[in-house]
């Protein structure tokens, strides 16, 4: 197993469904002139996908005290970047089903990771940069999708065990990574995401979140976020006391209240605790 095998699975995979191409096509001229009639016909149209949108955002994780029935309700309150990522996420889950468990999680366990890193990236820089945080709130949500086609590949070969194992033991999940492919499954997600021609600025942040690239100060400031959000919160460190401390030193490293940071993370990770205490 290697990288370039891993790269020549992502691109034989099949493109996104046609309801995915559709939206982002609605969403390629910009969240300006997005027609929101034409995004909730669209959805609606797809009775499964309007069903799967509406099961992730009535999810506890998301603490809404009433349940939302529609999905122009949903845009309302969510915001037309957010549904974006929610279509994105499950167009992807429909194309690389694999299990997570070699990751010591669950995949219910590894998409509620996945709302959390989308749901700390909205709370703490909307504090910041409001439409930073709208437009990364949806990349935060599926940037893990590299690791569902690391997942697929290990669980089909003869190093599952092995990967387990050392996986357990590390502390850092992307030098683990670098040293077992020279990359890591954010730069996979990023291969992915141009297979499936996505949004390019997502594509350029991901290989920029761990390889050094002619970059502007506006992609800079998206690279810096994620990294803060995927370090407080992943499918190895969900909100530990050193991922969280790790996260505060990159947001006061890039100029940014930590405290502020700290406080929102506390917050959301003691909401997802109470969640995990109710469903026990």
């Amino acid at each position: 197993m290697n990288f370039k095998n891993i790269v020549a699975d992502l691109k034989s995979l099949p493109p996104l469904s046609n309801i995915a191409f559709e939206i982002q096509e609605i969403y390629s001229k910009g969240a300006k002139d997005l027609d929101i009639i034409k995004l909730v016909r669209v959805i609606e149209e797809d009775a499964v996908l309007t069903a799967n949108i509406l099961r992730m955002i009535n999810a506890p994780i998301y603490g809404f005290s009433r349940k939302i029935a529609s999905i122009s309700q949903a845009v309302t309150l969510f915001g037309t970047d957010e549904i974006y990522g929610l279509v994105l996420k499950y167009a992807i889950q429909e194309r690389i089903k694999a299990d997570t468990k070699i990751y010591g999680i669950d995949s219910s366990k590894f998409n509620d990771v996945c709302h959390l890193q989308s749901t700390l990236m909205m709370q703490w820089y909307s504090k910041v940069d409001l439409r930073h945080a709208q437009f990364m709130s949806p990349l935060a949500l599926i940037m893990e999708s590299g690791k569902l086609a690391l997942a697929k590949k290990i669980t089909n070969s003869d190093d599952i065990k092995h990967f387990s194992s050392k996986y357990k033991k590390t502390k850092n999940s992307v030098e683990f990574e670098y040293e077992l492919l020279n990359t890591t499954t954010y730069y996979l997600s990023a291969v992915l995401f141009e297979h499936w021609r996505l949004e390019p600025i997502y594509i350029e942040v991901l290989k920029g979140l761990d390889f050094e690239i002619d970059i502007s100060p506006k992609v800079k400031s998206y690279i810096d976020s994620l990294d803060v959000v995927r370090t407080a919160v992943n499918p190895k460190n969900i909100f530990t006391n050193d991922s969280v401390k790790e996260a505060c030193e990159i947001v006061e490293d890039i100029g940014l209240d930590a405290d502020s940071f700290k406080e929102v993370a506390i917050r959301v990770k003691n909401r997802y605790n109470q969640i995990m205490t109710n469903k026990a």
